[in-house]
């Protein structure tokens, strides 16, 4: 019988190479944006994925028992699909939740992404994984772009901060009235007497800004403010459950 199992040596080494090149392409524009899943993940993800279908395609021949012949080969769909698996996990790695703020889910996708060209590189669809590493630079660096300088909005934008206001008592109502007219994304506030003398007040608030720079942007709202004696803005960290 027709042996089905044809392959050479050069022709998986290039593929493998194929899937390294492609994944550094990816993994490059992730490293030079300060991502923890950077180069040398997304290139090994994409060797790994590469490899595994290599392995799946030729790796488990089926063989004549009688002749000893190799005539085709198992399910070469069962160690391919587990990559796909395999990638959800180590995409879950990357994300985390800081406060209110979520990160790293593009760089999860990414990595499920990575994984994909790496199979195609494993099956010889070069034209294929090519396409799909110009997609995902697009989007990683042109849509990326628009939405940070293009969309005001997005929420990429978007910081939970936390603001604390030293301020003269007589002041203070004017003060808690104007956060809570100039701040429409605020989530709490309270005002105290300060400890530090009895005509302070305290005005904290938790305030979630829509701006390139949060923090300075704050700043400048409230410098036009009277009878604040010193003011405090951080970014909020801790863990708020959301209900969403």
């Amino acid at each position: 019988m027709e042996n089905l199992i044809d392959y050479s040596n050069v022709e998986i080494c290039i593929r493998l190479l194929a899937a390294a090149f492609l994944g550094s392409l990816v993994g490059l524009e992730r490293e030079l944006t300060n991502k923890y899943a950077g180069l040398r993940t997304n290139l090994l993800v994409c060797v790994g994925a590469c490899i595994f279908t290599i392995i799946s395609i030729y790796g488990f021949p089926v063989v004549d028992v009688v002749s000893g012949q190799e005539f085709g080969t198992r399910d070469t769909a069962r160690v391919a699909a587990q990559v796909v698996t395999g990638i959800g996990f180590i995409g879950g790695g990357t994300v985390l939740r800081h406060g209110a703020n979520v990160f790293g889910l593009t760089t999860a996708a990414t990595l499920f992404a990575v994984a994909g060209i790496g199979m195609a590189c494993g099956t010889g669809m070069f034209m294929t994984a090519g396409t799909t590493t110009l997609i995902c630079l697009i989007v990683l660096i042109v849509i990326g772009f628009f939405e940070k300088k293009v969309i005001a909005k997005s929420a990429k934008n978007t910081m939970r901060i936390k603001i604390a206001i030293m301020c003269q008592h007589d002041n203070s109502n004017e003060i808690y009235d104007y956060i809570i007219e100039n701040f429409v994304k605020l989530r709490e506030i309270s005002k105290k007497q300060s400890k530090q003398g009895e005509d302070l007040t305290k005005i904290s608030a938790v305030i979630d800004i829509n701006s390139k720079d949060p923090i300075k942007s704050t700043y400048k709202n409230f410098k036009k403010v009277d009878g604040i004696e010193s003011i405090s803005i951080q970014e909020y960290s801790e863990i708020v459950e959301s209900k969403a």
